[in-house]
């Protein structure tokens, strides 16, 4: 224990860690620029670096990536990354009812509380929870997609029939390309430039940031200058963490889990943690329009999700998301080897990654709370000189993602299209869902049929796929049941 304070508790090592921090923090809320590109660009620069030195710079940008997202999602309606597109949903209307420090306050409280509950989590029993989500296979990735596709129904409070056509178009824009098992081309139609397929990222920066923006531009009010906000105070109140200490714990709980699922993470934890605070929520009508349960819920889900993805990347060496497989090779370039090995010949090493986390769980309070005063700033500059930069940051983080100028035509398009169905109806959310769980949905449902040799039943007779399934028809029937009641 002694060697690993040695190691952690330096001014080197608390330097690096709150640089990784702050910087992810300001990765994370540039739309198109995530912790995953910073992490990769930044490990070969870690072999200058002691071992656990350059490990824990990495770690505090992944801490704060995630977290950093939230930011852009609350003030300007645009996450940053994939695990914060929940947020937008509540906190967005939040800043627009004037409080956008609330918001921050919150999305900051949750994201801490719910990654230190996971480091503890992953200290205590790492080992257990590891072992369960090795048992996940093909057909239980499915369930687990379907059970996120069951929020369709709660996010199309409108028509759940425009719903439906949302999540089907998200789905089906992800089968544009080369199918992924028989290598051959879908729906491109002789146009070289769709073979890899459409992007996410650019997709999701024109459904939200180009989307605004042409809101924005099309709205009465874009020439007037924002009223200048009184933030007030940005550290909740105690009434606001009474209402939503269970919701955080709920949603801590649910991204651990997640988390700890290889090839999961944060962005499916932050849609299952939103519906369960939806469904449990006693007034579930108000999601959308600026509920602080909305809020918590996602961002205490995606930041726990972390602590879940580092269970198999130190006990098993197998990654929980696309950010722990680049800090593998991050280990490997300081000669370590993540598994249970480490644990037995280099536990200070464990014992410092723990530190760290702690570490850097602590520095997220501080640059959150601090920060936030400035961040919620933005929102009080003229939209016709905030919305240019913003295009601009979209084009910026749409071309960087993969250097295409296919990128930035692809934002556009998809910017007009989200502008087109919002004016028309059609909610955002549901088509978003789709498009992120439609390629896991296709590949894990056909490698659980041809492993079962054509036999669909598979999908739904496996233990833990059957639970999955259970809680959906649950999930979909209770609100249901609820409603029928209390209207007696």
């Amino acid at each position: 224990m002694l060697t690993a304070l040695e190691l952690v508790v330096n001014a080197k090592a608390i330097i690096l860690i709150f640089f990784g921090n702050l910087l992810g923090t300001i990765v994370g809320a540039i739309p198109g620029l995530t912790a995953t590109m910073t992490i990769a660009v930044l490990t070969p620069i870690t072999f200058n670096f002691k071992p656990i030195e350059g490990i824990l710079m990495l770690v505090g940008i992944y801490i704060g990536g995630i977290y950093g997202g939230s930011m852009s999602a609350i003030l300007l309606n645009i996450p940053g990354t994939p695990s914060s597109l929940m947020t937008a949903l509540d906190g967005y209307p939040l800043t627009k009812k004037g409080e956008p420090g609330r918001a921050i306050g919150i999305a900051t409280l949750a994201s801490g509380l719910g990654g230190l509950l996971s480091i503890l989590v992953l200290i205590t029993i790492a080992p257990i929870i590891a072992k369960y989500a090795l048992k996940f296979g093909a057909a239980e990735y499915f369930a687990l997609c379907a059970f996120g596709l069951s929020m369709v129904a709660s996010l199309s409070q409108a028509s759940l029939i425009k719903g439906l056509i949302a999540a089907a178009f998200g789905i089906w824009v992800t089968t544009i390309g080369m199918d992924p098992m028989i290598g051959v081309p879908r729906f491109t139609y002789g146009f070289t430039s769709l073979l890899s397929g459409l992007s996410y990222i650019p997709m999701m920066i024109g459904l939200f940031g180009v989307r605004e923006v042409l809101t924005q531009i099309s709205s009465e009010e874009f020439e007037i200058k924002q009223k200048i906000i009184k933030i007030g105070r940005v550290i909740p109140t105690f009434d606001d963490v009474k209402k939503l200490w269970k919701v955080i714990l709920r949603g801590a709980g649910l991204g651990i889990f997640v988390g700890a699922l290889p090839g999961a993470g944060g962005s499916i934890g932050a849609i299952i943690g939103y519906n369960n605070a939806r469904q449990t929520s006693k007034n579930p009508e108000s999601f959308g329009k600026g509920n602080i349960e909305g809020i918590a819920a996602p961002e205490s889900a995606n930041n726990a999700s972390i602590g879940g993805a580092f269970i198999p990347l130190l006990t098993l060496g197998v990654p929980g998301d696309a950010i722990t497989a680049i800090l593998i090779g991050a280990f490997m370039i300081h000669n370590l080897r993540p598994g249970p090995l480490l644990y037995r010949n280099r536990p200070e090493i464990i014992l410092s990654i723990y530190i760290g986390l702690l570490i850097a769980h602590i520095f997220l309070f501080l640059i959150g709370f601090y920060g936030s005063r400035y961040y919620a700033n933005i929102v009080t500059v003229k939209k016709s000189l905030v919305m240019p930069v913003v295009l601009f940051v979209c084009m910026i983080g749409s071309f960087a993602y993969a250097n295409r100028l296919f990128d930035i035509l692809l934002m556009l398009i998809f910017g007009l299209l989200g502008f087109l169905m919002e004016k028309n109806g059609y909610p955002i959310a549901p088509m978003v869902l789709g498009i992120v769980l439609g390629p896991i949905m296709e590949m894990n449902f056909r490698t659980a049929i041809q492993l079962a040799d054509g036999n669909i039943l598979v999908l739904f007779t496996r233990p833990i796929s059957l639970i999955l399934w259970i809680l959906l028809i649950i999930s979909l029937t209770l609100p249901m049941i609820k409603k029928n009641i209390f209207n007696k």
